[in-house]
């Protein structure tokens, strides 16, 4: 008799420990999806599709750089949602098939710098052919990059993240990645 309260009563224990780990897991999704939101999905979408770069990726670049603020200006005056310089910008335009009829005045539109950046992001990745490096230069510059690759100091074979002499953006493109997993786990498609 006593056996049997005994194992109701474990039974009962574990029934309400997994419940609360259940509602714990959706209270902690809930948390993660409001701190890594998905705005802007419209545009993020149509042009992380037309021109082959991970949603998750573009996601993780527009909350890095701009906090989802569209008229976010950063201390050396990049714009908008992707924070994009005017070269990087018209560099962009210039490249860009059926580009649209637009100007750097309009970087705070987010259709226009969503449609810019995510340009970019294929750009360095046709380029390097690493998605670490791409972040590098889409934050470093491509130039700066494309030094360090030659340098044999810098890169002995290849850019890693260690190697990146400029610690911001090392640090940079480290919360890029990170965050582009967080993406990953959130919103598991």
């Amino acid at each position: 008799m006593k056996h049997s309260r005994l194992v109701k009563h474990l039974f009962g224990v574990l029934a309400v420990v997994l419940a609360a780990i259940v509602i714990l897991g959706f209270v902690l999704h809930a948390v993660y999806t409001v701190a890594y939101p998905k705005k802007y999905t419209e545009y993020v979408e149509k042009y992380a599709e037309e021109y082959h770069v991970d949603q998750n990726l573009v996601y993780a670049v527009i909350r890095c750089e701009s906090g989802f603020n569209p008229n976010a200006v950063s201390n050396v005056g990049a714009k908008g949602l992707m924070q994009l310089m005017e070269d990087t910008f018209d560099w962009a335009q210039s490249r860009m098939p059926d580009a649209p009829d637009v100007t750097y005045d309009q970087v705070f539109d987010p259709e226009v710098n969503i449609q810019h950046g995510v340009y970019v992001l294929h750009l360095l990745l046709e380029e390097f052919q690493s998605e670490p490096t791409a972040i590098a230069a889409y934050h470093a510059g491509w130039g700066s990059v494309k030094e360090w690759l030659e340098s044999p100091e810098h890169s002995p074979t290849e850019l890693n993240i260690e190697s990146i002499p400029f610690d911001d953006t090392k640090t940079y493109v480290k919360r890029v990645l990170k965050t582009k997993f967080i993406y990953e786990k959130i919103y598991k498609e």
